[in-house]
């Protein structure tokens, strides 16, 4: 079973996990990994909004599995773009890790008037200008490692603690940002392991890692940000918690010269993605 993944050592340690997860399932099942350099790998001296935005984590990676060189990917749940892409089907979203950013360097309320964060995403400058409008907002790209060296004297850098936590460097965090404060990326946290829609042997496979709870939660907030239009160049974020009967979604949006607008919506686990759609409309209220 090859399995296409990027090169990073958190891809890496993402894709050999959801190999050992096929492996407790048949002991004779041999998985092997394909290493993919991804355009947003490649070109880490831009903002992701420059080179492509939504998808420039992936792309390539899929191609790997769409011409038969690999039987599956793992990605981030958060680098797939919103709608499906052509060929390839999500057959499996195992569980998933704490979804929520966290700061590494100083604390919210330890960094000083005028202090500087560094990161590179859209969604968390937003939320950040928004609770500390003081702070200075900088550009960060580059791999969980490059990162961690690039934390400003008496600032802080933004990571998602599922990344950290997963690489075994969790005491690097300072603090763990509530979602009142930082709503997350779509997916945060989850894996999603794609094959191709005609591959049936595969797909009845990855089913059995499949987290039902877990798409049910990606599922709503991946509904939302495909209702809404938005990738990785929007400010938009959004928390969907699953159980066995209800689902809450939370989701924020930013438009330009505005504070972040917040929704949150409940309902039956089988109306998660209708629920998703919804805040979506409700957050765009008057925008377009």
């Amino acid at each position: 079973m090859r399995i296409a993944t990027r090169g990073s050592a958190l891809a890496r340690w993402q894709s050999v996990a959801v190999a050992g997860r096929l492996g407790s399932l048949d002991a004779a099942l041999d998985c092997e990994l394909l290493v993919v350099e991804t355009t947003g790998d490649r070109r880490t001296d831009l903002p992701i909004t420059e080179i492509g935005g939504q998808g420039v984590f992936v792309k390539e990676v899929q191609a790997a599995v769409l011409d038969g060189r690999a039987e599956l990917a793992v990605h981030s749940a958060k680098d797939l773009p919103s709608l499906p892409t052509p060929g390839l089907v999500v057959a499996a979203y195992p569980e998933r890790a704490d979804p929520r950013d966290a700061l590494v360097g100083t604390d919210l309320r330890g960094l000083g008037t005028g202090a500087t964060v560094a990161t590179g995403s859209v969604r968390r400058r937003a939320q950040l200008a928004a609770a500390r409008p003081d702070l200075r907002l900088v550009e960060l790209r580059g791999n969980i490692a490059t990162r961690l060296q690039r934390v400003p004297p008496g600032g802080a850098i933004v990571v998602a603690v599922a990344g950290v936590a997963r690489l075994g460097l969790a005491d690097r965090v300072s603090e763990i940002l509530d979602p009142g404060v930082m709503l997350p990326q779509v997916g945060q946290g989850a894996l999603a392991v794609e094959c191709r829609s005609d591959d049936r042997g595969t797909a009845e496979l990855l089913a059995a890692i499949d987290d039902q709870v877990v798409r049910a939660e990606v599922d709503a907030e991946r509904a939302f940000l495909a209702c809404l239009g938005g990738g990785c160049d929007l400010p938009a974020g959004a928390l969907a918690r699953a159980t066995a009967a209800d689902l809450e979604i939370e989701a924020l949006v930013a438009f330009p010269g505005a504070a972040p607008r917040r929704a949150k919506r409940r309902g039956p686990v089988a109306d998660g993605e209708a629920l998703g759609r919804a805040l979506a409309a409700e957050l765009l209220g008057g925008q377009r």
